[in-house]
């Protein structure tokens, strides 16, 4: 057993990092290769590329205590580094939309102290690319001049999602789409899922390793899937559009309801108790500001999660079309969505690949029109519009 198991299809990028590892251990600061251990890292990778596993890994390695092979799985600073409960490590994240000031300001702080316990002080950074420029501004500092035993761990889909200042000080290290047949492996071995539906849920989730294991182990999350799949072929003018931009937006509405409303109620209750009060009484007004700022933060994770299911359906879609674009000009190259083959094979016959090139356009307008804060049934009704056949 070792951290680096679950960073799959990855071997260069744990090379790297195991080779920082191995130096931070050296003795002289001044050996050429000690430099290969730096103060502050860039991870970047597409969406299910595991970076994040992979800087949970790194951190556990920084602070595994066995003296041979550093990130052996099983020692104390392993385990506790890959639970989250490290004394020094810092894992953050967030589920709004974005990073405020005021989240950022105490991990300035705490990144100015020394390690308690272990052998670095580690600040984990998912998300890094949701600071805004005046957000990122007020890290600057810490991460350009960070104490000796501190170490920062930052985490975006590509380094041009972080600010230039921010980049420029930290070493890059990218992570690569894995192999579906990687993704399928670690499936078996871990969740125990069988072969089959292993590897037909990596190939659909496009070797995102989450949504994998998600599809993998929910028969009613790969059921609404095909639902998904199948819109393109009932679209047969702007009435049904319509109406399938609106169930789209309902069904997302209802996916992130599900996903969030049992973590929001636990969290109003405890804060209820933390606050010596009871669900249903009325509060005083000194604490009424609490329980309301508890609430808009669920509503901005409400807002964000929503907006990240719809994002996975339009990929869903383009998925849908890049298969029926590699049938209409006869690439040698696997599907995607191998369960619907028929489906694909039926829309590649009843169109024309420029028109399927231009439906993909109008997926990806859609998404675009999503991360700039369109309203979502506005733009998604205007894709399904131009999903629909023409002439």
């Amino acid at each position: 057993m070792s951290v680096w198991d679950d960073v799959v299809g990855q071997e260069q990028v744990v090379e790297t990092l195991r080779a920082a590892v191995l130096a931070s251990r050296q003795a002289g600061s001044e050996d050429a290769s000690a430099r290969a251990m730096t103060h502050a890292w860039l991870i970047t990778g597409p969406p299910g590329s595991g970076r994040s596993v992979a800087a949970r890994a790194f951190a556990a390695a920084l602070q595994c205590t066995d003296p041979g092979e550093p990130g052996c799985g099983h020692c104390h600073g392993c385990t506790t580094s890959l639970a989250g409960t490290h004394a020094d490590v810092t894992l953050v994240g967030t589920e709004k939309v974005i990073f405020s000031i005021d989240e950022i300001r105490p991990l300035v702080s705490q990144a100015q102290r020394a390690p308690s316990q272990g052998r670095w002080r580690v600040m984990l950074m998912e998300d890094a690319d949701r600071m805004v420029e005046r957000t990122s501004n007020v890290l600057l500092k810490a991460i350009e001049e960070p104490p000796p035993r501190t170490v920062w761990l930052l985490c975006a889909p590509s380094p041009e999602d972080v600010l230039t200042t921010i980049r420029s000080r930290c070493r890059a290290v990218h992570l690569r789409v894995p192999d579906p047949a990687a993704v399928a492996e670690l499936l078996v071995r871990r969740d125990g899922i069988d072969p089959a539906v292993a590897l037909s849920s990596a190939r659909a989730a496009q070797s995102h390793v989450g949504l994998a294991r998600r599809l993998a182990r929910d028969p009613a999350v790969r059921e609404r899937r095909r639902r998904l799949l199948a819109v393109p072929t009932t679209i047969r003018g702007v009435g049904d559009a319509v109406l399938a931009a609106a169930d789209l937006i309902e069904l997302s509405a209802t996916d992130a309801k599900t996903a969030t409303e049992e973590r929001d109620a636990a969290e109003k209750t405890s804060l209820l108790r933390t606050l010596g009060a009871e669900a249903g009484t009325r509060l005083p007004p000194a604490l009424r500001s609490q329980v309301k700022q508890l609430e808009e933060d669920q509503k901005r994770r409400a807002t964000r999660a929503q907006r990240d299911v719809l994002d996975r359906a339009m990929v869903d879609l383009l998925s849908m079309y890049r298969d029926v674009l590699v049938v209409q000009i006869g690439a040698d190259v696997e599907l995607v969505n191998t369960d619907v083959a028929e489906q694909v094979r039926q829309l590649a016959g009843s169109s024309t690949p420029e028109q399927t090139v231009r439906r993909m356009d109008a997926v990806g307008v859609a998404r675009e029109r999503l991360s700039g804060n369109v309203a979502p049934l506005l733009a998604v009704e205007a894709m399904m519009v131009a999903l629909r056949p023409q002439g």
